[in-house]
């Protein structure tokens, strides 16, 4: 009875995404299951649409992926132009800040500071190279993807954002499979402050 109840709410999860695109409930599954969570059971796509739909994610525009937990399941993971979406449709989003420290010329760590309009004093976090970079090419850029691990951090404490992940946390749990395509997610760029250095068009059939 709980596997059928939790199915019909899945299902209705489903088809509150493909009403907001004005798309056929079964092409969109047809369509996310063809792209975006290619190789992905029914169960483990329907659950990301739940937590799309939780956060107002596109998994179209590569917002949001997923690992499948080796413990069964899957683990959600948003992409940093995810992260950027959730902070700017927040409603009390009220500017975000990026401080970068460098010692003898070497990128030390990076302060991000969310400002919300509800709260008297700013939230900051500050994430460290040392204990972020990884031996993957995106981190050859190292400036900008110690930004991003700022942002996401940064974001949690501000917004209370919870059971979702980002790339580099998602991999690090042993036999996680990935199920997304093989092309990377689009970069979005964003402004800084000057003082710091630095969908759905349509469904197929």
């Amino acid at each position: 009875m709980k596997n059928e109840i939790e199915k019909t709410q899945k299902t209705s999860a489903l088809a509150l995404m493909a009403e907001k695109y004005s798309v056929d409930p079964d092409k969109l599954l047809a369509t996310l299951k063809n792209t975006v969570f290619k190789g992905a059971t029914n169960e483990e796509l329907l659950s990301l649409v739940v937590v799309a739909n939780e956060y107002g994610l596109n998994p179209l525009l590569k917002e949001l992926y997923a690992f499948p937990n080796k413990g069964g399941g899957i683990v959600p993971v948003v992409s940093v132009d995810g992260w950027i979406r959730m902070c700017n449709d927040h409603p009390h989003m009220d500017g975000i800040q990026f401080v970068e420290s460098f010692d003898e010329g070497k990128l030390v760590s990076v302060t991000c500071t969310i400002h919300r309009k509800d709260r008297a004093h700013p939230t900051s976090v500050t994430e460290y190279l040392a204990e972020c970079k990884r031996a993957t090419d995106p981190w050859k850029m190292e400036t900008r993807m110690l930004r991003h691990k700022a942002l996401i951090q940064c974001a949690r404490v501000a917004f209370g954002f919870s059971g979702i992940h980002d790339d580099d946390e998602a991999r690090t749990i042993s036999g996680m499979r990935d199920v997304t395509p093989s092309a990377p997610a689009a970069v979005v760029s964003f402004a800084l402050p000057k003082n710091s250095q630095e969908i759905l068009n349509g469904a197929t059939a």
